[in-house]
């Protein structure tokens, strides 16, 4: 008999090819401008590139918060533009900010290739396992370190190709933010209970998606 326990189930791994479309409640990227990133005065002037945008949910949270947001993602859920990240070539230094929930397994690559392109920082939402292995480790924290690690103390439930205001999950998550301005060693935060405080009303009112088309 399958064990489905939250605890076993947050270990899933998703197929090579797969998209990983888990959806960010909109909270949580508010979230990461509220109490890490310093308010919308902080950002309000500059651009931001969303490129794992899916069907706009965090897209549309930053366009709250940045005068210009540009959103693409490698297959298209009726939203943003189709456009391989990791395989279209982007002007080094073209956006202030990078921010996104990238493919888990594409995490690494995502981080790497966003140094290259924002000129204020990148900011990546991941599992907060995603601070382990050595691969990691010596591709990015040893030389490069983030400059904040912020992590939530509520939990950030996802699923799987949809919203869900009543989803729960036993799976951490947390914010990791190069803020290409500083240097320094990492700095550890904490975001403090604030789903309430940052839902909206039609956070959660998600349009019919169409056909999933993947970039060439």
């Amino acid at each position: 008999m399958q064990n489905t326990s939250h605890a076993v189930m947050a270990q899933r791994v998703e197929a090579k090819d797969s998209p990983d479309d888990f959806p960010t409640p909109p909270w949580a990227t508010r979230a990461l401008i509220e109490h890490v990133l310093g308010g919308e005065g902080e950002t309000a002037l500059q651009s931001c590139l969303e490129p794992a945008c899916g069907a706009g949910h965090m897209a549309k949270v930053l366009m709250e918060y940045f005068s210009n947001v540009h959103s693409s993602d490698a297959y298209y859920y009726g939203y943003g533009e189709i456009k391989n990240f990791l395989g279209d070539s982007y002007t080094d230094k073209s956006f202030d900010w990078i921010i996104t929930n990238p493919p888990f397994r594409l995490a690494e690559e995502f981080l790497l290739h966003s140094l290259k392109i924002a000129k204020r920082g990148v900011a990546i939402l991941a599992r907060t396992v995603f601070l382990e292995s050595a691969g990691r480790y010596n591709a990015i924290f040893q030389n490069n370190p983030p400059t904040l690690f912020a992590q939530f103390v509520e939990r950030v439930p996802m699923v799987k190709g949809r919203l869900d205001p009543r989803a729960t999950t036993a799976t951490g998550y947390a914010w990791f933010v190069w803020d290409l301005s500083k240097n320094g060693p990492s700095q550890l935060v904490w975001i403090p209970p604030c789903r309430k405080q940052l839902e909206r009303a039609g956070d959660y009112e998600t349009p019919t998606r169409p056909k999933r088309i993947r970039a060439a």
